[in-house]
């Protein structure tokens, strides 16, 4: 991309950056409701319409549900043994965005991608967003390349691209923007501010062609309360502490992965074994979204709450354990929803008067904050997916912040030498 005026260059850069990430977004986003709703059968008229997934599995036989999960199975076993086995060494994003030369390898890239995609849309309980994001840093790697941008441009371009393409995929230009300067790059430089904005409100925009201006979720008029005030503040702890045991599984289970022929086998097994159970809660299959929904609309029970929560952190790690990739935002979200209507039903035998889901709510945000370690990103996120009232910003503020310090002060004393507590016990004695 030959320009004589490197500001000029940089411009043009960014507007692609935007436009390739929007259009990657939405078209995986269309494939996976595609895939969704031949795979389970349901509005095969309309692959964007009024019957949400939690809604179409829930009509198919039992019989197709154990098909479809055992065949996801199948498809992530021998896909992603492939892809180790034949591709190039994957590059993740965090990866990229730190090297001189941050170009993803776009054959295992784009494998990897399409992969997650698929395995979500056959009822795999993990996040569909890493996706959208690979391939929104895929395209701003290569085209920061060929036109020639400083190594410091080219990382810039890489993150702006994946909050792109978080921002195309749930329609959340602010949160997009917000994940590549807290999470991504780590500042808040005037420059780069203007360059993550103007990515993600493009690749936004850009998506609203085929996903339409929609959001995520639909709130009943929730009112702010002291009652969960109180709750966000004394709760958030607790929220912390859950962040904190499910990040450490996750990463256990990603870390002890298998890569060879172990993985088809444990693959299959797994997705075969989650199949069993979607036939008796299909809130279990896909990334959350569904049961998020069902819990901020303030239609779980305590008790049903409780088993899906044991039951989606279960399948999630053990998917992770058996190979198969994807994100943790929705399933993070799903699971602060679903510990928060638990935590908020105890709460409303002490001191009723709140709606479960707004407990839920709450919840999400603060387990998803505190999880992946990125506050405001979570806060934003939550704004956006579920335009609740402006006076939820501070419960939900409060409760991130209490959750994410909670985890710090976990990882910090898990970090300690054995003997340092020790030591500081008898310091405090003498």
């Amino acid at each position: 991309m030959p320009s004589t005026n490197p500001g000029a260059k940089l411009i043009a850069v960014t507007v692609l950056v935007g436009l390739g990430a929007g259009l990657g977004g939405m078209s995986l986003a269309l494939l996976l409701h595609l895939i969704q709703h031949v795979a389970f059968g349901y509005s095969l008229d309309a692959f964007i319409g009024s019957e949400s997934f939690l809604e179409g599995i829930s009509g198919a036989s039992p019989a197709r549900r154990f098909i479809v999960l055992t065949l996801c199975g199948v498809i992530a076993g021998f896909g992603w043994w492939g892809v180790h086995r034949f591709g190039k060494p994957l590059v993740s994003i965090a990866k990229a965005v730190k090297s001189d030369d941050p170009r993803m390898p776009p054959g295992s890239t784009v494998a990897h991608a399409l992969l997650q995609i698929v395995t979500v849309a056959m009822g795999s309980p993990l996040g569909r967003e890493v996706a959208p994001r690979e391939i929104g840093s895929l395209w701003a790697g290569w085209l920061a390349h060929y036109a020639g941008l400083t190594p410091a441009q080219s990382r810039i371009m890489v993150a702006c691209g994946a909050g792109a393409g978080l921002a195309a995929v749930y329609n959340v230009p602010l949160g997009g923007a917000v994940f590549v300067l807290e999470v991504l790059l780590c500042t808040f430089d005037g420059a780069i501010i203007a360059a993550a904005f103007a990515t993600s409100s493009i690749a936004a925009m850009v998506a609203w062609i085929g996903l339409g201006d929609g959001h995520q979720y639909h709130l009943p008029d929730f009112a702010l309360n002291a009652q969960l005030l109180a709750w966000a503040v004394v709760m958030a702890p607790v929220f912390g502490a859950g962040a904190r045991l499910f990040a450490k599984l996750t990463s256990a289970a990603r870390e002890n992965a298998p890569r060879g022929k172990a993985l088809p086998l444990l693959s299959i097994l797994n997705f075969a074994l989650i199949g069993v159970l979607v036939i008796y809660y299909p809130q279990l299959a896909g990334n959350g979204k569904g049961a998020a929904g069902l819990s901020f609309e303030d239609h779980v029970s305590f008790a049903l709450a409780g088993v899906l929560l044991v039951l989606k952190v279960t399948i999630e790690v053990s998917s992770l354990r058996a190979g198969a990739q994807g994100g943790l935002l929705t399933p993070g979200l799903t699971n602060g929803a679903l510990l928060g209507i638990v935590l908020g039903s105890a709460w409303n035998g002490i001191w009723p008067g709140t709606p479960l889901g707004a407990f839920a709510v709450i919840g999400a945000g603060a387990f998803l904050g505190a999880a992946m370690q990125m506050p405001l990103t979570a806060l934003v996120l939550m704004l956006e997916f579920t335009r609740f009232d402006h006076d939820f910003l501070i419960p939900s503020a409060l409760a991130i912040a209490g959750a994410t310090l909670t985890y710090r002060w976990l990882a910090r004393r898990a970090a300690m030498p054995a003997a340092a507590p020790q030591q500081a016990l008898r310091g405090l004695s003498d």
